[in-house]
C-alpha cells in the first residue's frame, strides 16, 4: 500500500516518508493566527493609522451608524408647485429632488442637503409666484 504523495510545503517538516509533519512550524515561520511580517492584527491601533471605525482628520464626524438619514426631497412639494403654479420653477424643484437620493446614495450628504434645500427653496418661490400670479389675473378680470 502506498501512501499519496503532499506536495512539498517548506512551512513545515518532512517526516521520514516524505508527508508533512503537522504541528509546530520550522524557526522563523508564523504559527497559525499570527501575524506574517509585520501585519497588524485586526483590532490593534498600529502608529498614525486609525481603528476601523474611526474617522480621519478632516472627514465630516457622523452618527455610529455612519451617515445621517436622508434629507427630505420635497418631490411630493416640488410636483404640486408645478402642476399648480408657475411651471418652470417647479421644474427646477423637481430636478433638484430627484438630485437628492442620487448624491445621497453616492455618499454626497452635503451635496444632498443642499440639493434638499435648492429643491424647497424652488417649490416656495413657484407656490409664492402661482399665487400673486393668480391674484394679479383674479384683480384684472
Amino acid at each position: 500500500m502506498s501512501y499519496p504523495q503532499y506536495p512539498q510545503n517548506p512551512q513545515y517538516p518532512q517526516n521520514q516518508y516524505g508527508q508533512p509533519q503537522y504541528g509546530q512550524p520550522q524557526y522563523g515561520q508564523p504559527q497559525y493566527g499570527q501575524p506574517q511580517y509585520g501585519q497588524p492584527q485586526y483590532g490593534q491601533q498600529q502608529y498614525g493609522q486609525p481603528q476601523y471605525g474611526q474617522q480621519q482628520y478632516g472627514q465630516p464626524q457622523y452618527p455610529q451608524g455612519g451617515m445621517p438619514p436622508c434629507p427630505d426631497s420635497y418631490l411630493v412639494w416640488s410636483i404640486l408647485a408645478t402642476v399648480l403654479c408657475c411651471l418652470p420653477l417647479g421644474i427646477a424643484a423637481i430636478v433638484k429632488s430627484t438630485q437628492v437620493e442620487k448624491l445621497y446614495n453616492q455618499g454626497d450628504y452635503q451635496g444632498a442637503l443642499k440639493a434638499s434645500n435648492d429643491a424647497k427653496n424652488y417649490a416656495i418661490i413657484s407656490a409664492v409666484l402661482g399665487f400673486v400670479g393668480g391674484f394679479i389675473y383674479a384683480l384684472a378680470i
